[in-house]
């Protein structure tokens, strides 16, 4: 996991190579890399989906998920955390802890998955390892501890020097696969002592028998720092670090020692939480043991011309093709006709595969990203993912009727892949509206429709995300009474809707609350105004926008024992929320992205002066390896079309990156022009 650019795919693939597992090196900027093997990312030199491969080094098998670094795919980081068990945090030597450096360490510290820290790029010129290790200290609070740092020579590096063991290896050829140990210099010998002693100290609380030896001033082996390290690493209270260059071929192989050494196997993590469907308070405890009852977590699904294939992680027991398995997300049935484990691009057939193990499946029907998959007899919920909400959309239209049917079964398929996809029919416009993380996630989404689905559709431009909210609390009572020539409608609500952000969870965007006291209304109706409201809040009220950060709190109300109905009270909870907004008014909000800009010095005022003009608020400025870094807050609507306008000011010299950061309030102007605009 990594910035884009940092060079993950290009470590994975040195790993490929170095395991035996590919005869040639690939490499990204050729398109000739393994893990890149869609058309799209090879010509791009990106990476857009997350790839698995799975590789031996000494006797471990390591399963190895490749994630696209740049933001508008950061569901694929987010779904891979959730199911791995350890990472390796790739930070360029120059560029050091960069935005979506931070995205993806918060992502991981939300899944409390073990990580190693690897610093590429050490050749090049302005590369600084102690720098960047003080970045990851200080910017993401990690406990940072070099365990292995590579030698550079004249801008190459020449060979690394192994903390834990005190020894310095020098590479004998260019592909990186042979290197001896060498005597050190009484200079390096020194430093390497020094940073030895460090690496004990920080690590010796975490193992008793180098705690002894570290306060008893006795001799230390490099098991008892190894295994400090390692407990370290697993509690997730240290990172260890190392350094080199993937794509000139150096010190990869010490990063799969660290791997193998320090970040957790499947019997290392604590045991995984399930709940009991029935019964949310019921906590069951699943172990890496493949006689244990089966449980696993889909976390992707891929379409493929021979059916989806549904991506698994096995967290307990042992699953076989052709067994049938229980969603017990859904409750429903599901068959597992056949298993494969994947390798990028290839697929190799399995027919049973056990705990720890991420397989892909082929057959199952109902199944998303975030179910869970148990045995029949007994069903476990594992928990969810978390996705961001969209933030950006397009209209996309079939060009003629016979197409219409076909793109609602593509967009179908494209949601099902992708969590952070959405889609919607606008019911003034009867334009189908795709909704995504950024301009670059809906151009390659609709690449696929056209290139991949052969769909024939304009595409629209894109549009801003907005969004409603209240000012101030109402109290608001609506009556829905329908008289008909036989059984009547019959409901009553009464609501106090309030302005409300959820602090336990960033994604809820409206809050329900049932505050019904006596049963004044029965308890069969609740949901049914609870679904009334959020269906009139998800489908807007004034501009059409979905109406978020809002409290809703059910009161009063009366019903019939004849002509009450679920339909009834669903119809008056929708309008009486609709009621309640048409009184108090909405303000609009619009979405405020996080930007970071990296510019040489003598571009600085322009791009500032840019920025500005595009109401961004500049909120910090620093140096990183001689170039300014720009970070500021810019709303989405302003930013279209940056890339060209950045190249343009700079002759080409500066990059930014830009994710989604708030909801914030639309300057009273711009609102005026968006109500104008129909917009």
């Amino acid at each position: 996991m990594a910035h884009i650019d940092a060079g993950k795919t290009t470590v994975s693939e040195r790993m490929l190579y170095y395991t035996g597992k590919t005869y040639k090196i690939g490499e990204v900027h050729e398109g000739t890399a393994v893990m890149d093997f869609d058309p799209e990312e090879q010509a791009r030199g990106i990476t857009i989906s997350a790839a698995a491969t799975s590789f031996e080094w000494k006797s471990h098998r390591i399963n190895l998920i490749d994630t696209p670094g740049h933001v508008d795919f950061t569901a694929e980081v987010e779904r891979s955390l959730r199911v791995l068990d350890g990472a390796v945090a790739v930070f360029c030597g120059v560029g050091g802890v960069e935005a979506q450096s931070e995205t993806v360490w918060r992502q991981a510290d939300r899944y409390k998955v073990p990580r190693l820290v690897f610093i590429n790029k050490m050749d090049r010129p302005g590369a600084d390892y102690m720098r960047v290790l003080n970045e990851v200290r200080q910017r993401l609070g990690g406990n940072a501890v070099a365990i292995q740092r590579p030698v550079v020579q004249d801008g190459e590096i020449v060979g690394f020097i192994d903390y834990v063991e005190m020894k310095y290896y020098h590479y004998i050829e260019d592909v990186g696969k042979r290197f001896e140990e060498r005597p050190m210099s009484d200079e390096l010998r020194e430093e390497v002592e020094m940073e030895h002693e460090q690496v004990v100290e920080s690590v010796a609380e975490y193992d008793d028998e180098l705690m002894h030896a570290y306060l008893d001033h006795t001799p230390v082996s490099p098991e008892m720092v190894r295994r400090a390290v390692r407990n370290g690493t697993v509690a997730g209270k240290l990172n260890p670090v190392l350094g080199g260059s993937a794509l000139k071929n150096r010190c990869v192989q010490p990063l799969l020692d660290a791997v193998t050494l320090y970040l957790p196997s499947p019997l290392d993590v604590p045991p995984y939480q399930a709940l009991d469907v029935d019964d949310a308070t019921k906590v069951t405890e699943l172990r890496a043991e493949p006689s244990a009852q089966f449980a696993g977590l889909a976390f992707k699904i891929t379409s493929d011309q021979h059916g989806d294939l549904t991506w698994i992680r096995v967290y307990s027991g042992t699953l076989k093709a052709g067994t049938r398995v229980l969603n017990s997300s859904k409750g429903k049935k599901e068959i597992v006709s056949r298993l494969w484990r994947m390798d990028a691009g290839e697929r190799i057939r399995e027919d049973e595969v056990y705990a720890g193990d991420i397989i892909a499946a082929v057959g199952l029907k109902d199944t998303v990203t975030g179910d869970t998959l148990t045995d029949m007899k007994s069903p476990l919920l594992l928990e969810k993912m978390h996705f961001p909400k969209t933030v950006i959309s397009m209209s996309v239209e079939p060009t003629t009727s016979a197409e219409k049917d076909r793109m609602g079964e593509v967009l179908a398929i494209l949601a099902r892949e992708d969590p952070t996809f959405q889609y919607k029919t606008d019911t003034e416009t009867g334009q189908t509206i795709i909704s995504g993380m950024g301009e670059l996630h809906l151009e390659i989404l609709t690449k696929r429709m056209l290139r991949d689905f052969r769909l024939n559709a304009r595409v629209g431009r894109p549009r801003v995300a907005y969004r409603e909210t209240i000012k101030r609390q109402v109290e608001v009572e609506h009556r829905f009474v329908r008289q008909t020539g036989g059984r009547g409608q019959f409901a009553v609500v009464k609501l106090v809707v309030e302005p409300y952000k959820s602090e336990e969870d960033e994604d809820t965007t409206l809050t329900f609350v049932n505050a019904i006291k006596q049963g004044v209304i029965p308890r069969q109706y609740i949901p049914s105004v609870e679904r009334g409201v959020r269906e009139a809040a998800q489908s807007g009220i004034v501009s059409g926008y979905p109406l978020i950060d809002i409290k809703v709190s059910l009161v009063d109300g009366k019903d019939h024992p004849v002509d009450s109905s679920e339909l009834a009270f669903e119809a008056a909870g929708s309008l009486a929320l609709r009621d309640a907004v048409e009184k108090v008014g909405v303000t609009m909000l619009e979405p405020l992205m996080k930007v970071e800009v990296l510019t040489p010095n003598e571009f600085f005022g322009d791009v500032t002066g840019d920025l500005m003009s595009r109401r961004a608020t500049v909120t910090q400025t620093d140096i990183r390896g001689g170039m300014r870094v720009i970070h500021a807050q810019a709303p989405l609507s302003e930013m279209f079309g940056y890339a060209t306008v950045i190249r343009g000011l700079t002759q080409g010299r500066a990059s930014y990156t830009m994710e989604p950061d708030v909801y914030a309030p639309v300057p009273e102007h711009v609102a005026a022009k968006l109500q104008e605009s129909g917009l």
